[in-house]
């Protein structure tokens, strides 16, 4: 029997993005140019418009001062993360 995982929550993820990047007081072109990241990305991941690719958001991550698995990790907002293997 297969046990698939809950969809990610891609909406808190979005929401992170937006929160740190206000937090900071940065417009998308300032962001675009801390991350190397044209604008157009930049709001069409915020907006939802695309996910991004891991390249995206490991320089947001750089950008942002955020370590990636912390910002990653609001995927799972609302669900638990897998458990590890068992030994």
């Amino acid at each position: 029997m297969t046990i698939f995982p809950p969809d990610p929550n891609l909406g808190a993820l979005r929401l992170e993005l937006s929160r740190l990047r206000a937090e900071r007081g940065w417009t998308y072109d300032e962001l675009a140019a801390r991350s190397g990241l044209s604008r157009r990305t930049l709001i069409e991941v915020e907006q939802g418009r695309t996910i991004g690719s891991l390249a995206t958001w490991h320089a947001l991550a750089h950008a942002l001062g955020a370590p990636i698995d912390e910002l990653l990790g609001t995927l799972c907002a609302g669900h638990e993360p897998p458990a590890p293997p068992a030994p």
